[in-house]
């Protein structure tokens, strides 16, 4: 199993893929240069406070909104390890497993974290919070699959003999 700590951040509820990078940035050239916008109609500062390995921890419906692959992919982008949230948007949620963004859902953790405090997850069976231990579900074998390749593309190419 794999095991990483992070440091979290928390958001809310009905976080949509407009608030995780607003349209008016799509128009720039690549993720990286989107990176500063993220989440800026809701904290300005955050997308320059996250460090790589940081976790999301968030409420219901995180990633509802349109189906543009730019707002996972520019998670990934600041370096969060994972997003835990209550509940996802299904389209936000496949987008972030094609781009190797690991979703986790748990429905107690958003309400008794703290945001900078660290967490422990051991994917597929739980994470640990001052202490206490909440179990997740594991994701399917293929999906993991595709997670631990980095994204879809890079899932096919190995399956395919095009890459190691």
């Amino acid at each position: 199993m794999e095991k990483f700590t992070g440091k979290v951040w928390v958001l809310g509820d009905d976080i949509d893929t407009d608030i995780i990078i607003p349209t008016e940035y799509l128009a720039l050239k690549t993720v990286e240069d989107m990176k500063p916008y993220a989440f800026s109609p809701l904290r300005p500062e955050l997308a320059g406070q996250i460090q790589p390995g940081d976790i999301i921890v968030a409420g219901k419906n995180f990633g509802c909104g349109s189906s543009r692959e730019q707002a996972p992919e520019v998670i990934k982008a600041l370096g969060i390890r994972a997003v835990i949230a209550k509940s996802y948007a299904r389209i936000f949620f496949r987008n972030s497993i094609n781009n190797g963004l690991l979703l986790i859902e748990n429905e107690d953790l958003r309400d008794v974290v703290t945001e900078g405090e660290t967490i422990d997850v051991t994917v597929g069976e739980s994470v640990t919070c001052k202490g206490k231990s909440y179990e997740i579900s594991s994701l399917p074998e293929n999906l993991l699959d595709i997670l631990n390749a980095g994204g879809l593309v890079k899932a096919m190419r190995k399956l395919n003999g095009l890459e190691d």
